[in-house]
């Protein structure tokens, strides 16, 4: 696919990708949500692809929906869509799911306003970061519709319930210093700062971990999230724990650091995933 929405670069192992709309404020389009999606689907092909960066062009990272298309922007059926109350697939939501099965770890570099969507899209994400020029808001409820995106999962295991209910039950946008109080980003720096310190994580990740280790480690710490016991974790650990315990990356990773040197894992995770992988069953849309 050619991207128009968006770009897509990868440097030493580190894919960026830019929302790039920035006359709009990378305001979402239904175009974007394809290019997204597609990107996501190249990176989890691609094993030089370790870690993915997320930002956006100009002085926003995503001002939500673009509302160019007037009072009936939010009206599928006015869009043309052919779907109705049983089918309708939230966009936002194509893209949240998409992000959450990816077999690479997510940074999220909030680098201006980034509300409705905007800020939705990220809670799937890994690790967010934000500029203290970012702004954030749930605005749903002010445009007389819903949090999407799957937010309804993700925002009250971020943040906790109280803080998801304040936030999207008001719809008001807030500084990033709320944001970092309320552990909704990990970490808060200066404009200047912020691809440099994403860039640092990355190159954390990707320059001494297995990239198998990582896929498995993403999915075991979100799907346990929804586990009613810590034995259906202690399940997987087991099962991920002896199929890597005899692996060719376990074997480097022990004697590299015995041998005091750098590792060099070769597995890959479009080949090398265990037979179990997805331990999960798939959920359909019905």
């Amino acid at each position: 696919m050619d991207y128009e929405a968006i770009t897509y670069e990868v440097t030493d192992g580190i894919l960026t990708i830019t929302l790039n709309r920035p006359e709009k404020l990378n305001a979402f389009t239904a175009q974007m949500c394809r290019e997204m999606i597609d990107a996501f689907d190249q990176a989890d092909a691609d094993d030089e692809v370790r870690v993915v960066i997320v930002t956006g062009a100009g002085r926003g990272f995503c001002a939500g929906a673009d509302l160019s298309t007037g009072v009936d922007t939010f009206n599928a059926t006015a869009q043309g869509y052919p779907d109705t109350l049983e089918t309708h697939r939230d966009g936002g939501g194509l893209v949240a799911l998409r992000i959450f099965e990816s077999k690479k770890p997510v940074i999220a570099a909030i680098n201006g306003p980034a509300v409705g969507v905007g800020i939705t899209m990220t809670l799937p994400m890994d690790i967010r970061i934000a500029s203290t020029a970012a702004r954030m808001g749930f605005v749903f409820a002010r445009r007389g519709i819903v949090p999407e995106a799957c937010s309804s999962w993700f925002l009250p295991r971020v943040v906790g319930i109280s803080k998801a209910a304040e936030w999207v039950y008001t719809g008001r946008v807030f500084a990033a210093d709320e944001a970092l109080e309320a552990r909704l980003i990990s970490k808060l720096v200066a404009p200047e700062a912020l691809l440099p310190t994403a860039t640092a994580i990355a190159r954390e990740i990707a320059d001494n971990t297995s990239a198998v280790s990582v896929t498995l480690s993403r999915q075991l710490l979100w799907r346990m999230l929804g586990a009613d016991h810590p034995m259906e974790a202690h399940k997987v650990d087991s099962q991920c724990i002896f199929w890597m315990g005899r692996s060719p990356d376990a074997y480097e990773g022990v004697s590299s650091f015995l041998q005091k040197r750098p590792a060099r894992y070769t597995m890959k995770p479009s080949t090398d995933l265990p037979p179990f992988y997805p331990w999960w069953p798939e959920r359909r849309f019905k």
